[in-house]
């Protein structure tokens, strides 16, 4: 009878794993992982060596990276100056923990100051990118490490609810199953437009506050 309850239970906890909707802190600690993924990708892009974690992201959460690189990609093929050199677009500092810190996060809430979309995410991914990309490039490698820290604090302060609502991360390759370019292209433009327009808005808070 005891095997029987233990094995009861050990079904129990297993369904409860697949069915149960992921938590603030999975939700937190995948976005790190895809942000991680994302920054080796544009640093192995520009031919810069960084050495990425050893754990990367692995079966859907996989899937969820190689969506989130291929959208990111096309969104800064689409508008390829809104994503680079983003610290002098910024006029910021890359060599302070700090000013790297607050400018990512201030790019952030403008970004969704509007409300979420996926192509806003992917935006956000694509600026974190280019931002790393920046500082290894000018001698801060240990910046990525701040970067990453700082998207999974606003994932976790904004973009948790709306994750759960939609079921996570893998909610994001529902954006390739149509693959109409023009259907495509006009979200991802929306996206690279107003990242273009919040980098500006930054450009002039971050002034107003110096």
């Amino acid at each position: 009878m005891e095997m029987l309850r233990r094995s009861s239970v050990f079904a129990a906890e297993v369904m409860e794993v697949f069915d149960r909707s992921p938590t603030d802190k999975e939700l937190v600690s995948q976005a790190k992982v895809l942000c991680r993924d994302y920054i080796h990708s544009r640093l192995h892009r520009a031919g810069i060596g960084w050495s990425k974690p050893d754990h990367g992201s692995g079966g859907t959460l996989a899937e969820v990276s190689s969506v989130l690189l291929w959208l990111g990609d096309e969104l800064e093929y689409l508008r390829p100056n809104v994503y680079r050199n983003v610290a002098r677009q910024l006029n910021i500092t890359i060599a302070s923990e700090s000013i790297v810190s607050d400018a990512f996060l201030a790019v952030a809430a403008e970004i969704f100051s509007t409300g979420v979309t996926w192509g806003k995410i992917v935006s956000l991914y694509a600026v974190a990118g280019a931002l790393a990309v920046d500082c290894v490039r000018h001698g801060h490698p240990a910046m990525v490490h701040t970067i990453v820290d700082c998207m999974g604090e606003f994932v976790r302060k904004s973009l948790v609810s709306w994750l759960k609502r939609r079921g996570g991360w893998a909610d994001i390759t529902k954006c390739v199953v149509n693959t109409d370019p023009s259907f495509r292209s006009h979200w991802l433009v929306a996206a690279a437009c107003a990242c273009g327009h919040y980098l500006k808005a930054v450009v002039f808070y971050l002034l107003r506050e110096k």
